[in-house]
């Protein structure tokens, strides 16, 4: 990408690039045939099954929600038998953590999930899939260095273009 005297990027690249980020995330709410979650739940299952338990605030800020919205989701997700809260011994229950039923909805949609997934990978062959992730996860670890220093949470200087 070309880089303005400014030290910005140009305006149309940095278009192009949104348009492309706008897809990706459209592909959140993709319903997939079959599946038994709605996409909210599905998110809220994806981190409390990967990454374990968590409190009504992390799932808020991991998947940058307002809090009443999570709230919301949350509790249809404890409606429909997919999350419980419970309690650490000697505490509230605040602590959210997938059920059984809501382990298997989430394995069973992440199935589905992943038949799409690795049939685009497929299409873009190992090299080219393999950079494709490798330069997702540095553009991810760029994106949360930048946004740290805008918001005034980390004052260190990008790393050097390599």
């Amino acid at each position: 990408m070309a880089v303005g005297n400014d030290g910005l990027v140009e305006e149309s690249q940095l278009r192009a690039l949104g348009g492309e980020i706008m897809r990706l995330g459209r592909r959140r709410a993709t319903s997939y045939p079959g599946s038994v979650l709605e996409d909210s739940a599905f998110r809220i299952l994806l981190l409390l099954v990967e990454e374990g338990p968590r409190s009504m605030g992390d799932l808020a800020a991991e998947l940058q929600l307002e809090r009443s919205t999570i709230s919301r989701q949350v509790s249809a997700a404890i409606g429909h038998g997919l999350v419980e809260r419970y309690a650490e011994p000697g505490r509230a229950p605040r602590l959210l953590r997938p059920t059984d039923a809501g382990r298997e909805a989430y394995l069973h949609d992440g199935r589905l999930r992943a038949a799409v997934l690795s049939e685009a990978i497929v299409e873009l062959g190992p090299e080219r899939a393999g950079r494709l992730m490798a330069d997702l996860r540095d553009f991810n670890e760029a994106l949360d260095r930048a946004h740290a220093r805008a918001s005034g949470t980390d004052t260190a200087p990008p790393p050097q273009e390599r």
